[in-house]
């Protein structure tokens, strides 16, 4: 007896189209960040978070929030950003419970140097997959970053 799949929502086609685009970008971004600046990806974009915040510094539970990691993910991910000498942690003068994290001007320079890799990654990975799959070309024009334009 043959079965027959439900047939899939245009909702769910779509989400599986972003997907796809985003592990196929994802996966590029983070060989080159790690080719060419010896980074991950997190590490990239903690460092980026870092470097954004007023003072340089964020909670390890707002780092953790902005980078999409868990507790325990995030303390592993601010001891090798420590041991690169991208960052450190600091205690909350006023509450000497809070553990900030605080980007060095190592990081911010790593970060520098590896954002116009990300940048340059990103536009070819977007434009390669818009190129590759039509699908991939309907979901990046629907995001508002049409292949061959940049994101």
């Amino acid at each position: 007896m043959a079965t027959t799949s439900a047939p899939v929502s245009d909702a769910a086609a779509a989400w599986q189209c972003v997907l796809l685009l985003h592990a196929r970008v994802e996966s590029r971004l983070a060989a080159a960040l790690q080719r060419r600046h010896g980074i991950g990806l997190s590490e990239f974009r903690a460092l980026g978070h870092l470097a954004a915040s007023p003072a340089g510094e964020l909670r390890m539970q707002e780092l953790a929030d902005k980078v999409g990691l868990n507790q325990s993910s995030v303390t592993r991910l601010v001891a090798r950003l420590n041991a690169a000498d991208f960052a450190y942690r600091d205690l909350c003068p006023d509450d000497r419970r809070g553990v900030y994290t605080v980007i060095t001007e190592t990081g911010r320079a790593r970060h520098a140097e590896a954002g116009r890799t990300y940048e340059e990654t990103l536009a070819a990975a977007l434009e390669e997959a818009g190129q590759a799959d039509p699908r991939l070309a309907a979901a990046l024009t629907a995001l508002g970053a049409s292949p061959g334009t940049p994101a």
